[in-house]
């Protein structure tokens, strides 16, 4: 898989993924993926409409009797077949998601799949490890334990700047646990999700297990979130559209999980490794091109460090190379679109009004012009209350003010809607413990800005929703708790019947 044309070849027969076939959708309308470096199409294919949906959630409702009812053992066993498999075909989905997100090759080959490989070995894991608790006589002679059963059909809608991403997080617990799922990936990104699909059922894991529909969110997208047989909803995605998703979901009272935005601030206190702070700053504001809820978006900085740390970001982020994606030299791609750059500028173009655009702000020219590149971008002199402060861009534009005390600096990073991410850069213990503490986010790095790991959970405060992706506990959210009690004494417990009714 080396060509948009194999691409087109690959996926002839459709864009859907339903009880294991490729199938073509019903919407009667079509959608193009687009190489966001140059502009091209890669792929023609037709949406899905509500009925490729009822498809789909009928394909999972009819393999999950079958698929909760295998041990630990035999799910963790085909999960294990599904690792080996997305690791033997690793060139191809780096290759793929590369092509459809416009992301360097680098960061495919060395964060996006192998992240997702190292998910499904860990989730393979997490299958033989479903616990209850232990029982117990809390009452008298009745013993009770707890069971943690499979929920059911899981809808799950992921985002296009992390699609093959996304898609793990979303399908590995939910299988795990036992469920089975229908995956809606954005229009836009379809082809890792459908390549991830393909994988699994290589490895042996049923037909209709894992269900993919490729339609516009507000077809294929909202119909399977109010679908009466889907149990539960998990969304990835801005927190204007969590809000929508959870207006539908409430009126069938779905179990509701959501990872929404982030304005993840980067709190840099006067005794920080300045060099390390500047680093850390310029690669995790500019990871994926800046199209990342966790990306570092609001640098604070103490003042005695402010001037020089300004200074090091702008020449640091003037030596990033913008380029063709395949090109291993390249750190930089174009954002997913030209509509997502044009809404970047606007951002950047409306600040200059109150604030200093140190470096970038700009499209680059010349062999780069047809693609939709944007050039690093560092703002200064903004104020807390304005618009490139508080509004998530999804671009790559960091945004630094100063502040005085640490308390004015704490303050500072709780002061938006969101709490996703954040990180705090110190060589003083009680200082960086304090900030772990204070900052209302679900992640708070310390001298570090960026990486996730499988075991440990990524998930939100406030706005930026509730529930955790990856770890123990994102796979405990796709079980429901069932309380079981029973009498051990085998005799007929005529008193507690006297109790309820009296006398007869």
């Amino acid at each position: 898989m080396d060509n948009g044309i194999q691409v087109q070849d690959r996926f002839a027969k459709g864009a859907q993924f339903i009880g294991g076939e490729l199938l073509p959708g019903t919407s009667g309308r079509h959608h193009e993926v687009v190489n966001p470096a140059t502009g091209e199409s890669v792929l023609r294919y037709e949406l899905a409409g509500t009925d490729d949906v009822d498809a789909a959630v009928a394909a999972a409702r009819a393999a999950f009797p079958g698929w909760s009812g295998a041990t630990p053992a035999e799910r963790s066993e085909a999960m294990h077949r599904f690792a080996a498999v997305l690791a033997e075909q690793a060139d191809d989905f780096a290759y793929a998601e590369s092509l459809q997100c416009g992301k360097p090759i680098k960061l495919s080959t060395e964060f996006d799949v192998p992240g997702t490989v190292d998910n499904t070995s860990f989730f393979a894991g997490a299958a033989r490890h479903l616990e209850g608790r232990s029982a117990a006589e809390y009452d008298g002679d009745h013993t009770s334990y707890v069971r943690r059963e499979a929920i059911g059909v899981v809808g799950s809608i992921a985002p296009w700047n992390y699609p093959l991403q996304m898609a793990a997080w979303k399908v590995l617990p939910a299988i795990a646990a036992g469920n089975t799922i229908v995956l809606k990936p954005a229009e836009i990104t379809p082809l890792t999700s459908l390549m991830f699909a393909q994988a699994a059922r290589t490895a042996g894991i049923p037909d209709g297990v894992i269900n993919v529909v490729t339609g516009a969110g507000k077809d294929a997208g909202e119909h399977l979130v109010g679908h009466p047989d889907v149990v539960m909803t998990s969304f990835t995605g801005s927190t204007a559209v969590g809000k929508r998703v959870a207006e539908i979901a409430t009126s069938t009272v779905k179990r509701l999980h959501l990872e929404l935005g982030g304005k993840a601030p980067f709190l840099v206190f006067d005794d920080a490794d300045l060099e390390a702070a500047v680093n850390g700053a310029v690669a995790g504001a500019l990871i994926n091109t800046g199209q990342d809820c966790t990306a570092a978006t609001r640098a604070y900085v103490q003042r005695p460090l402010y001037d020089a740390f300004v200074r090091g970001v702008a020449a640091l982020m003037e030596t990033v190379r913008l380029g063709d994606p395949f090109d291993p030299s390249t750190d930089l791609g174009p954002l997913i679109s030209h509509a997502q750059r044009d809404r970047v500028a606007g951002f950047v173009e409306r600040a200059r009004a109150y604030a200093t655009v140190v470096t970038g702000g700009q499209a680059p020219g010349g062999d780069l012009a047809d693609g939709a590149y944007y050039r690093p971008t560092l703002i200064a002199d903004a104020a807390q209350d304005s618009e490139i402060v508080q509004s998530e861009i999804f671009g790559p534009v960091l945004v630094v003010l100063p502040f005085d005390s640490d308390d004015e600096g704490i303050a500072l990073a709780n002061d938006t809607p969101y709490g996703l991410a954040a990180s705090a850069w110190s060589r003083d213990l009680y200082r960086a413990g304090r900030a772990t503490r204070e900052i209302k986010a679900g992640c708070v790095w310390i001298n570090d800005h960026i990486p996730i790991i499988s075991e440990m959970p990524h998930g939100g405060y406030k706005a930026s929703g509730f529930g955790k992706d990856m770890s123990s506990y994102s796979f405990e959210e796709y079980t429901q708790v069932k309380h079981v009690m029973y009498d051990n004494t085998a005799v007929a417990r005529k008193d507690w019947h006297r109790t309820i009714f009296g006398d007869r």
